[in-house]
């Protein structure tokens, strides 16, 4: 008997629910947004089977990597280099020019909270020099004009491919 060629294994979609334990609104809400092929036969939802498996896989691999991820900005070494400047201020301008990062970057870095703001000194605003120079690291590392480097708890940003 001859092979026959890869089929595509479709399920219903209460099948697929049952088989793998997932919540039908998941996967009505992944079959709405396209994320898995989906048909209807004799009346029955069914998806392919293949997909049902990728995307949890997938989204097995990201709740993983949220988890390893765990790490404060704090606990990394980028940070740990700098931890005797923890606590001493440095105005906006003097970190420009010390640490060769545009003004108008570290200022944005302060709004954002990735730098900390420890008050002022007549009309200067003081920032956590260890602040400063962990982003520095960062910037000088994997710094290019336009591209983002920080995720919003301070920690380096990575690119989906570099993860």
């Amino acid at each position: 008997m001859a092979a026959l060629p890869n089929f595509l294994h479709f399920l219903t979609i209460d099948e697929a629910a049952r088989k793998y334990g997932l919540d039908l609104s998941w996967l009505h809400d992944l079959i709405e947004r396209g994320k898995i092929r989906a048909g209807v036969i004799a009346g029955e939802t069914i998806v392919s089977e293949e997909e049902v498996i990728e995307k949890l896989q997938r989204e097995a691999e990201k709740a993983q990597r949220a988890e390893t991820s765990g790490l404060r900005k704090e606990d990394l070494p980028e940070y740990r280099m700098h931890t005797r400047w923890i606590g001493v201020g440095i105005g906006i301008n003097e970190a420009a020019k010390e640490y060769r990062i545009p003004y108008v970057t570290i200022y944005q870095w302060m709004n954002s909270g990735i730098i900390r703001k420890l008050g002022r000194q007549g009309q200067k605003v003081l920032l956590d020099r260890a602040d400063v120079a962990y982003c520095a690291e960062i910037y000088h590392k994997n710094g290019a004009k336009g591209r983002k480097l920080f995720n919003s708890d301070g920690t380096p940003y990575k690119l989906k491919r570099e993860s």
